[in-house]
């Protein structure tokens, strides 16, 4: 089985060697580590080339003629990639030194499975541990606290909780998932919906990388200021007894979910976007029926503000 690495980059000289050394230094070898630069202006174009000097048939660089930002640019360096597993890396993290035999162990005990996504520590930019709760954290208090769920529920109802950087996936989902949807979607986030609405997402609760948080970094917010009573309220949808802020927080983001596929062009082609709709649709018929039982004047509050 050939293992890929794709792996992005953007004047990220300041980690940079501390992650391709987490990488190449696996304990199961990555075949290929296909790195694609989107116009670094700093020291990123010569630390890839001392690496393809060192490594030479591992590392493979490709540099954008122009910057085609994080989303396209994760899709040209999947595109590039050759092996059955690619694994999507940043330029600023740091891999658990077993995290490539982790994965693969999961794949193969799990043939359906496409993409699979984990938890990670979070550190700061000294490499020290930052101990926050993190949107990665959910499914395992779930699990804790016997509450049911699926992956596509949570991802499409609620939000994303797959990073790219914790994320490898199989060859087999690459034409389900590429070209990824200009503009709405970052490529994880596709990526997860996608596969979990194929019922072939799987999510390790277990913490395979170290996800570095600092000043330079393009996407964040992976921290939840909320205790976990707070976070499983907000991602438990089969829980009604929520306050006024968390209901009309979904009742928000369904409508910004929905007109968000209605705004991606040829979504009425793609099946994807229809089981998406369907399930929002029904969600938030749920949360119509449930307020008029319960508490007919919020109900018709909603109604008149956002319904």
């Amino acid at each position: 089985m050939k293992i890929s690495v794709a792996v992005c980059t953007y004047n990220g000289e300041k980690f940079l060697h501390q992650q391709i050394d987490s990488i190449l230094g696996q304990s199961v070898q990555v075949d290929e580590m296909v790195v694609c630069d989107d116009g670094s202006t700093d020291h990123t174009s010569r630390i890839l080339s001392e690496y393809q000097s060192k490594f030479p048939g591992v590392v493979k660089i490709y540099i954008n003629t122009e910057n085609l930002r994080s989303v396209k640019n994760f899709e040209k360096a999947i595109s590039l990639c050759t092996g059955d597993i690619i694994f999507l890396s940043d330029q600023d993290d740091v891999w658990h030194p077993d995290k490539v035999k982790d994965f693969l162990k999961v794949f193969e005990e799990n043939p359906a499975i496409e993409v699979i996504a984990s938890n990670a520590l979070t550190i700061n930019e000294q490499g020290e541990t930052i101990e926050k709760n993190t949107i990665w954290d959910i499914f395992s208090l779930f699990k804790q606290h016997h509450i049911a769920f699926t992956y596509f529920e949570v991802i499409n109802l609620v939000g994303n909780i797959a990073t790219g950087a914790n994320m490898a996936l199989k060859r087999s989902i690459i034409n389900d998932i590429i070209p990824f949807p200009a503009n709405y979607y970052h490529h994880d986030e596709w990526i997860a919906l996608v596969s979990s609405c194929k019922n072939t997402f799987y999510f390790i609760d277990d913490k395979k990388s170290c996800y570095r948080i600092h000043d330079q970094q393009q996407v964040g917010g992976i921290f939840f200021k909320d205790n976990q009573d707070i976070m499983m309220q907000r991602f438990n949808i089969h829980n009604n007894n929520v306050s006024f802020r968390i209901l009309k927080r979904r009742i928000l983001l369904l409508k910004d979910k929905k007109n968000k596929i209605l705004s991606t062009e040829n979504y009425a082609s793609n099946p994807i976007f229809a089981r998406m709709l369907k399930s929002i649709q029904e969600y938030e018929n749920h949360i119509k029926d449930h307020l008029k039982k319960t508490n007919f004047i919020q109900y018709q509050l909603f109604k008149l503000l956002y319904f």
